[in-house]
């Protein structure tokens, strides 16, 4: 199983590849669809996430696509599971397996994520029907006040506690704490915050016991709040960000697949390209990529509204999309 884990993680950092994240909760979709006029239905999603998988050509940019729920057990109008699509293809199917976030009683503006109760039994079903790797995604505010350390630690024991039983499980996990881009808070702020989350998570994972060599990071670049007046440049933000990464992510990590947090796709490629370069120049150990939601299909999206007629240049938008990204983890 161990030798399975580490083939697996290895392909989804593949050179010139990255995550497609097809994982958006119902809720979440249903506000993307809206802003293009689409409604949201069991059949609408289903249209769309076949639209984005049958792509011709994805599987040049996309090594892995991570599903929610609804969608691993959705099949091609010809029948076709979803998983077996994307595996015929050689790309590996993951599943997203926390259950969504709540409030943290009394620590006003921090979330936890919920989901461990029954993950055991979710998992064997995921590995059932497909799956060879699973997401757990945890958030992280930032103010003048927060991040405070319980909100940290225990968002990372969750992380751990569900990183170990994936591994029991023979699949790897994707460990995601997004620190987000919500607030006025500058780049030093994102970094500190940043660094505090990724030294707390890694901690848990070794109480727990989890083999670094098979887990992928999914984490935030080091950048500047939205609503920061100064907006830090892609060579500042790669700066930022690997001096990060190189402070907390142990070398065994076999790779890192950094989320877009919405950034737009323009922005997010341009930063993976100066991350990348900047980790030629300094040696980084680990392979560096993508694992894009927003990024990679706002303008598929707005280009497919819900119309059959727009699907082949809704398809070539993905397609550049994931390219720019691809190009960007060679640091071109």
């Amino acid at each position: 199983m161990a030798s399975e884990m580490a083939a697996i993680a290895a392909q989804l950092v593949a050179p010139g590849k990255g995550l497609l994240a097809a994982d958006e909760s119902n809720r979440t979709i249903e506000k993307r669809f809206r802003s293009v006029g689409v409604e949201s239905t069991e059949a609408t999603r289903r249209d769309y996430r076949e639209l984005l998988f049958t792509a011709p050509g994805m599987e040049q940019y996309i090594s892995g696509v991570i599903l929610f729920d609804e969608t691993i057990r959705q099949a091609t109008a010809d029948g076709v599971p979803f998983p077996e699509l994307l595996a015929a293809k050689g790309v590996l199917p993951g599943i997203k397996v926390d259950k969504g976030l709540v409030d943290l009683p009394f620590f006003p503006g921090e979330r936890f994520t919920q989901g461990l109760d029954g993950l055991e039994e979710r998992l064997e079903d995921y590995r059932q029907r497909g799956a060879r790797f699973a997401k757990w995604r945890a958030v992280i505010a930032v103010s003048d006040r927060l991040p405070t350390l319980p909100a940290l630690r225990a968002n990372a024991e969750a992380l751990a506690r569900y990183a170990g039983l994936c591994q029991v499980h023979g699949l790897v996990p994707i460990v995601e704490p997004e620190v987000l881009m919500d607030g006025s808070h500058d780049i030093e702020a994102c970094f500190q915050a940043t660094e505090a989350t990724q030294h707390e998570l890694f901690e848990a994972l070794a109480r727990y016991r989890v083999a670094f060599e098979h887990l992928i990071l999914k984490p935030n670049m080091v950048l500047a709040g939205a609503d920061c007046p100064r907006q830090a440049g892609p060579e500042e933000v790669a700066e930022k960000t690997l001096q990060c990464l190189k402070r907390t992510v142990p070398a065994a990590v076999p790779g890192i697949a950094f989320l877009s947090g919405g950034q737009s796709d323009t922005t997010a490629a341009a930063n993976l390209k100066a991350i990348n370069q900047r980790a030629a120049q300094v040696g980084a150990p680990w392979p560096l990529t993508f694992s894009f939601s927003r990024a990679l299909q706002a303008g598929p999206m707005a280009i497919w509204r819900g119309q059959a007629e727009n699907r082949a240049a809704a398809q070539q938008a993905f397609l550049d999309r994931a390219r720019l990204a691809a190009a960007a983890v060679a640091g071109g």
